[in-house]
């Protein structure tokens, strides 16, 4: 599958942050984040990516049944944990197959043909954006961490941040 390397990029960018935390940073509520935490978005962005996993096996993905773990949310340890398995997991996929999304809106509830490759990107992205408000926080209370380049930033604004410094 040609999007793991992008899962694993993800992952890294993860990998980083819960090695660089205390369970205390990690767990701080920020107000800057709207009074969550950085744990609050690691457990939800790692929340999708094992509903979509779990889903393969049923061909159904519905991120509305995600888990809240409140102790993958308190402890780095248990968070790095969960990065394994998906790791794992991510290792084993080799198709592509097709999927149902179920989502729901307030009364409505609605299917939508999918597949795997499109909700890896979706969660990809998803976590992105989740990484970026990850550094927001950190500014707040761990402003002398040294974040890797490209931290919380999409894949297409690196690539144009790129091409600006090219055509300067």
């Amino acid at each position: 599958m040609e999007i793991k390397p992008a899962v694993h990029r993800i992952f890294d960018q993860l990998t980083f942050l819960l090695e660089n935390l205390t369970n205390e940073e990690y767990s701080k509520i920020a107000e800057v984040l709207s009074c969550s935490s950085i744990g609050q978005h690691v457990r939800h962005s790692l929340a999708f990516f094992t509903c979509l996993f779990q889903g393969i096996p049923l061909g159904v993905v519905n991120y509305d049944e995600r888990e809240r773990d409140v102790f993958l949310e308190n402890n780095t340890l248990e968070a790095l944990g969960c990065l394994s398995q998906l790791s794992e997991q991510l290792e084993g996929l080799t198709d592509n197959p097709v999927l149902v999304l179920k989502q729901s809106y307030d009364q409505t509830s609605i299917e939508v043909a999918t597949n795997l490759s499109r909700e890896l990107i979706y969660c990809i992205e998803h976590t992105v954006h989740h990484l970026a408000l990850i550094k927001i926080g950190l500014k707040e209370f761990k402003p002398d961490l040294v974040l890797p380049k490209g931290f919380g930033v999409a894949c297409s604004t690196i690539k144009y941040r790129q091409s600006r410094q090219v055509s300067a």
